[in-house]
């Protein structure tokens, strides 16, 4: 693991334990066992760090729906499989996933440049556009549809991580749970 790595890993570890405000820069610095100058050779400042962490990690996420998608399929199948993939990658990247909703909640967000933002949301956006121009979701704004799912893959996966399930009711509520929300933005 080269510096910079080492660096976001100290980070991820330390904004998901203790927040961004109640991590300074120099404890992730130690946390990395690097000096605090290095840490700024990579990063100018805390908020950079912050950012380029959140690139870093919906990058991560993105790569894994993308060797997952199948573009022949159905609009239905193809968000049904953004979904399942999405709450797996999460609960096998618990820390990451956490920091990822930790910064949508954030004023940070408003930091990630829109050609990032463009880049980390093209499959989702497509697959909306696919809904309203077919004709298959209820007359909802976009926006509105957009938030409702991810509220919806978010308020799943705090269920699932918070209850003792086995993986294969683990994968029958993520089953049952797409079946919910199809079944709510559908007509």
């Amino acid at each position: 693991m080269n510096k910079e790595e080492e660096i976001r890993a100290a980070a991820l570890k330390l904004f998901v334990e203790f927040g961004f405000h109640g991590t300074p820069t120099s404890k992730i610095a130690k946390e990395a066992g690097v000096a605090n100058g290095t840490l700024f050779h990579y990063f100018k400042t805390k908020e950079d760090l912050i950012v380029a962490l959140y690139n870093h990690t919906k990058d991560s996420l993105n790569r894994h729906l993308l060797e997952t998608y199948n573009a022949e399929n159905t609009l239905k199948d193809k968000m049904k499989n953004i979904y399942v993939s999405s709450l797996e990658w999460g609960l096998a990247h618990k820390p990451e996933f956490y920091f990822i909703q930790q910064f949508h909640f954030s004023p940070h967000l408003a930091k990630v440049s829109s050609e990032d933002i463009e880049k980390q949301t093209r499959l989702h956006v497509e697959l909306l556009r696919a809904g309203i121009s077919e004709n298959i979701f209820k007359p909802l704004p976009a926006q509105l549809i957009s938030s409702i799912l991810g509220g919806h893959v978010y308020g799943v996966y705090q269920y699932l991580i918070s209850t003792q399930l086995t993986p294969e009711k683990k994968a029958e509520m993520i089953e049952d749970t797409f079946g919910l929300l199809w079944a709510m933005l559908t007509k």
